[in-house]
């Protein structure tokens, strides 16, 4: 069994994910892959199905429904957990992460319990955004170090690859985001039980193909979140050992 798992959560994502799994084969042959697909009605869980007899390490989790991106990546944590893998990829399953990237954090995860993308450190960028939701995504990352004292430069981005060590410590039962919030929730929880981690720069490419999962929903409860987290452990944290970049 490959010793690193890759999870990517689908929600009607039948013209991308297929296109994913294909380039991770080619990107990190040796690793596994794991699509946790919330029930799709565009039949994207069917489409993975139909690529598993050309590539024998892909794996698709049913769920019965949408029930969120926090929720999906819980079940691929267990999951990844239960089959003693060493390393768990996160990525989104759009193409907006390169799946050329994995080699690099994979290898950085050697050194480090938790490895980020960042499109927001030197060498990082953005492809093909509005000036308007690039503004907001910064924002979103300068409210999130301000409230919380989180030292990422890019707290909401979704491209990581976590340690065994790392995510057997995250307490699973306790995590409370559903939506994009999650990646935030994330990087807290390990950061203040002192993990290591580090921010590669990658370049994130908007999405050429479905729709966005961004709503006013799933942005109300990010700030919700930011502000329970930083309320309920203003007395417990424990800065994480962050090496030069």
């Amino acid at each position: 069994m490959s010793k690193t798992l890759i999870l990517i959560p689908t929600y009607n994502e039948c013209e991308n994910a297929p296109k994913l799994a294909r380039a991770l084969a080619v990107a990190l042959p040796g690793a596994d892959m794991m699509f946790l697909d919330d029930n799709s009605p565009d039949g994207t869980g069917a489409a993975l199905e139909s690529l598993r007899a050309d590539l024998p390490n892909l794996h698709v989790m049913h769920r019965p429904g949408k029930t969120g991106l926090g929720r999906a990546y819980l079940d691929g944590f267990r999951w990844s957990l239960s089959k003693g893998y060493e390393r768990t990829i996160c990525m989104d399953a759009d193409l907006s992460h390169d799946p050329a990237d994995t080699p690099r954090m994979l290898e950085a995860s050697e050194t480090f319990d938790l490895v980020c993308g960042s499109r927001y450190v030197p060498g990082g960028g953005v492809v093909h955004w509005p000036k308007s939701r690039l503004c907001l995504s910064r924002f979103a990352g300068r409210y999130v170090r301000m409230i919380t004292g989180l030292p990422h430069k890019d707290p909401t981005g979704g491209f990581h690859a976590i340690r065994r060590e790392a995510l057997a410590a995250l307490p699973l039962g306790d995590i409370h985001s559903d939506g994009y919030s999650f990646q935030i929730e994330l990087k807290y929880r390990l950061w203040q039980q002192g993990f290591t981690w580090k921010e590669l720069p990658i370049t994130f490419t908007e999405r050429q193909n479905g729709t966005s999962k961004m709503s006013g929903a799933i942005v109300r409860e990010a700030v919700g979140i930011v502000w329970r987290m930083a309320w309920q452990a203003r007395f417990q944290r424990k800065p994480g050992r962050k090496a030069a970049s």
